[in-house]
């Protein structure tokens, strides 16, 4: 989604982390002016929302037992992604990286779906030590990834399956008309915001 914040004339990017009928559940950090005012906003605001934006993890690939490998900012879409999943009967297995122990999040929600859920932090101060690269372990048939580029690489180096990759970008009007958030593939560059943020692992030029 898109959000329109006051005093900003660029929309903020969010991605979704979970939905109902009625309920968007959007998770962020402040990283920047437009965070930052989102973290003082009072209970009740309504903000203008552009939705219904680029494409999403294809669940449909081959396979029951998909590994969902977040990092940082990156871990909120794949709990979406794992209720997805996990109604189509398969059996996904979750790897959430993070800096330290103190950024952790999340780990219960995952685990409370009943998902397998291997935590890393770079500096061992929880889980396993390392990178989400490190902790994707074997037996998966594919998959699906979300965070900073160079995590994102990492993972793709590392896998030994087919994979989606959903990229992180500042985006100007959200729906591909400014083309200010490409991504260059084997079949040319492509919008992040609309052609994306999800791509498969074998387009990606890195």
């Amino acid at each position: 989604v898109d959000l329109r914040l006051p005093e900003k004339y660029l929309r903020r990017p969010i991605s979704v982390c979970d939905y109902d009928e009625t309920t968007l559940t959007l998770i962020y950090k402040v990283v920047g002016g437009g965070t930052e005012i989102m973290s003082t906003l009072p209970v009740g605001t309504k903000l203008d929302v552009l939705t219904g934006l680029g494409n999403g993890y294809n669940t449909s690939l081959s396979g029951d037992r998909p590994v969902l490998v977040g990092g940082g900012v990156g871990v909120p879409p794949m709990y979406g992604t794992a209720k997805r999943l996990l109604s189509e009967g398969k059996h996904p297995i979750a790897v959430l990286g993070f800096n330290s122990k103190c950024d952790v999040f999340y780990e219960e929600e995952f685990r409370a779906l009943g998902v397998e859920t291997r935590v890393v932090t770079v500096d061992g101060s929880y889980g396993q030590k390392g990178f989400v690269s490190e902790a994707l372990g074997e037996g998966y048939d594919y998959f699906c990834a979300c965070g900073p580029v160079a995590m994102l690489k990492a993972v793709s180096d590392a896998s030994t399956s087919d994979g989606l990759l959903s990229f992180e970008e500042r985006m100007g009007c959200g729906f591909g008309a400014c083309v200010g958030c490409t991504c260059k593939t084997k079949y040319g560059n492509k919008r992040i915001c609309k052609d994306g943020p999800v791509l498969e692992k074998e387009e990606v030029v890195w």
